[in-house]
């Protein structure tokens, strides 16, 4: 039997993913803002596997302005899915019908989902009459409440039998006027499209969709017949042919909302209104969210996920397992190479970095919590406000925003940015933000050398957003990203409280990705680090002071010297970052070995604590790891950009790095003449960029204050 294939549409925030993995039983991540769905996912239906669920991205509507309006569309148009599930935000019906009447020109049959009946029902204030929307649209309609998992065997019945049903079209009808003009224009076009699809054609034509219009073979006497017909119809509504398309579908979502919605307080304010005039006013948003973040890092850094971290690296990895270890392979008379390998390779190296699981997921919990609750999208929405003093894009932050988990979802999440000048950008300044591989490094340096300063570990998240705000600021400046932001329009979910399951789900999702890295790539990272730390260029058996590892830290330690950690221990750990930034800790444990308190010591004996805070200013913003630079390049479609990217990203690393390590040896009256060199032209150069104006007619590049 044929599959049946399901496309899974609705607006941002509507509840897609959530109804999506309830239909299915997958599991892709759910999140309150645009850009969690950035490709389409495939799953079979739970309760049918005959039928398959598309995931398309959330979209506002058809016009192809963005990657994922062009993703979804081209779906619909090229494939012709069997059904379209519709999911509507039932608190916001007004906005979500926009793209409901979309859908019904395509002529594919449409079943729509009212989501959030539940939140709907809790308003008291508001109804929708089910019966006379399906009659008036003339689709059947179903609510539903997906996170509740409420009515879902109901709307399966329903998707069953609309498949089984013999279809026949619905479309909306508009003004008279537009009808007459649409009529004329389908006439030009019968014979070279089916008929069904003639519907959404000929609105396209009116529109001048030039990528609809350039696939229809039209002779010239036909297109002066369309446009004649498009310019007659832009006199008489006195408007242009677009903009005639979008009124007369407001006016008939204004028509549905008269007859089927019920309203008897349209002037109260909600729970979630009035804490919105709190955590989004314009002089307390920011405070308030500096204060949230520094909880979010003092639970996770300073606090609960601290004691889970110190029991797996001092009794777990410290203790039990080495010992253990150590005792089997003394009684199977393993070679002593083959001991330090397992012991202080393998052991010690993956320890290092599964000691701040217990860290990374407390910040996964408390970021999921925030994100589920709603208050991520209200940051989305506070820092579009602060972006734009900046010339920069609001909707640049939602990446970053999911780069705390992973940079590679965030610069994927850039598809969601129209502007592609301003799409490039934000991938250039996406994995500026903490990842949770960045987390390790943060955790270190904060617990070795800061221990009681709760400031040091949130610190490390708002320098990344200062590189972001900074950056932009100079980017801007530039003939390549010059040019207005593009304006950012995101609908703020109502608050609610966190589904523990969800939450749950993705925290562990998250930390078993983190697991599952130390278990490959940290592990090859960790085997390589030993056995050239362990021997000569000759492969004869050295300690570490004489081995591949050390020449090779060693040649390339003067570059880091301003920085603070110029030795061969933290040189070779940035270079092994470039694979996976958790091989950072694992590097530096490997070459300074002993147990954690004696690497903790040893840290401290060799580094001054500013030194270790420029270390994790560098790692923080310099190239990120292998994988994100990959997706770089799949996201750019360029290796010239690519590079352009990591070059800019590490110079700006090393630019803040040399800044606050020389600035702290000033104060201490204790610099270098070349450091304080180097500092002084990064300060100029950053100044520069900043706050002067000039003209380089060489690169081709603006420079404006």
């Amino acid at each position: 039997m044929e599959m049946s294939q399901l496309a899974l549409i609705g607006n941002p925030n509507s509840g897609k993913t959530t109804l999506f993995n309830a239909l299915t039983g997958s599991n892709q991540h759910i999140g309150n803002w645009p850009g969690v769905t950035v490709e389409r996912k495939s799953g079979v239906l739970k309760h049918n596997k005959n039928m398959v669920v598309q995931d398309l991205p959330g979209i506002y509507s058809l016009s192809p302005y963005s990657s994922e309006e062009m993703i979804t569309r081209k779906y619909l148009l090229d494939e012709l899915p069997d059904q379209t599930l519709d999911v509507v935000d039932s608190t916001n019906l007004e906005r979500n019908l926009y793209l409901t009447l979309q859908l019904m020109e395509t002529g594919i049959p449409l079943l729509l989902i009212l989501n959030m009946m539940d939140i709907l029902k809790k308003q008291h204030h508001r109804r929708i009459n089910l019966k006379k929307l399906s009659y008036i649209l003339d689709v059947p309609v179903v609510s539903i409440s997906a996170l509740k998992k409420q009515n879902l065997d109901q709307l399966t019945e329903k998707i069953e039998a609309r498949d089984a049903e013999e279809h026949h079209y619905a479309f909306p009808e508009y003004d008279y006027r537009l009808e007459s003009a649409l009529s004329m224009i389908q006439e030009q076009l019968k014979g070279l499209i089916p008929d069904n699809e003639l519907r959404w054609y000929s609105i396209k034509v009116f529109e001048r969709d030039e990528a609809v219009t350039a696939t229809l073979d039209l002779t010239e006497q036909q297109q002066q017949e369309i446009e004649a017909t498009i310019k007659a119809s832009e006199k008489i509504f006195d408007d242009n042919s677009d903009s005639i398309v979008v009124n007369a579908r407001y006016d008939y979502i204004a028509r549905i909302i008269k007859i089927c919605v019920i309203d008897t307080n349209d002037f109260s304010l909600s729970i979630s209104d009035r804490v919105d005039q709190i955590v989004t006013n314009r002089w307390l948003a920011l405070p308030i969210f500096v204060l949230v973040m520094w909880l979010v890092y003092y639970l996770s850094i300073q606090t609960i996920g601290t004691i889970g971290s110190d029991w797996v690296n001092d009794t777990l990895f410290g203790a039990w397992i080495p010992h253990a270890t150590t005792t089997i392979l003394n009684s199977l008379g393993v070679a002593a190479w083959l001991k330090g390998l397992i012991i202080d390779g393998i052991i010690g190296g993956i320890g290092s970095v599964l000691g701040f699981l217990p860290q990374v997921m407390m910040l996964f919990l408390c970021l999921g919590i925030l994100e589920d609750c709603g208050y991520m999208a209200r940051i989305a929405f506070v820092m579009d406000r602060i972006f734009h003093r900046f010339n920069l894009s609001g909707k640049s932050f939602i990446p970053m925003l999911i780069a705390t988990g992973c940079g590679v979802p965030g610069i994927m999440a850039t598809r969601t940015i129209e502007s592609d000048k301003d799409r490039r950008m934000t991938i250039m300044l996406t994995t500026f933000m903490p990842c949770s591989a960045k987390l390790t490094v943060i955790a270190l340096i904060s617990g070795t050398f800061f221990a009681h300063n709760t400031w040091v570990a949130p610190s490390a998240y708002f320098l990344g957003m200062l590189a972001v705000v900074g950056s932009g600021v100079f980017l801007k400046k530039t003939k390549l990203f010059e040019g207005a932001p593009a304006p950012f329009v995101m609908e703020l979910p109502a608050y609610h409280w966190p589904k523990l399951g969800n939450t749950l789900q993705s925290v562990w999702f998250r930390a078993h990705a983190f697991i599952m890295k130390a278990g490959t790539i940290i592990f090859i990272s960790c085997v390589a680090i030993w056995f050239l730390q362990s021997f000569n260029f000759r492969l004869q058996m050295v300690d570490q002071n004489h081995s591949i590892l050390q020449a090779l830290g060693t040649l390339l330690s003067p570059i880091f010297a301003p920085l603070g950690f110029g030795d061969w221990h933290a040189t070779v750990a940035v270079i092994a970052g470039l694979i996976a930034k958790e091989n950072c800790v694992g590097t530096l444990h490997i070459t300074f070995g002993g147990s954690n308190a004696d690497f903790v010591n040893a840290l401290r004996a060799t580094y001054s604590p500013m030194a270790g805070y420029a270390f994790l200013a560098f790692n923080l913003l310099c190239a990120p790891c292998f994988a994100a630079i990959g997706t770089m390049y799949k996201e750019f479609g360029d290796a010239g950009w690519t590079w352009r990217a990591v070059g800019y990203q590490t110079l700006v690393a090393y630019m803040v790095a040399v800044i606050i390590y020389q600035s702290s040896q000033i104060m201490a009256a204790n610099f270098s003449p070349v450091g304080l060199v180097i500092a002084a032209v990064a300060l100029v150069t950053m100044v520069y960029g900043l706050f002067i104006k000039r003209e380089h007619a060489d690169l081709g590049i603006t420079l404006d204050a």
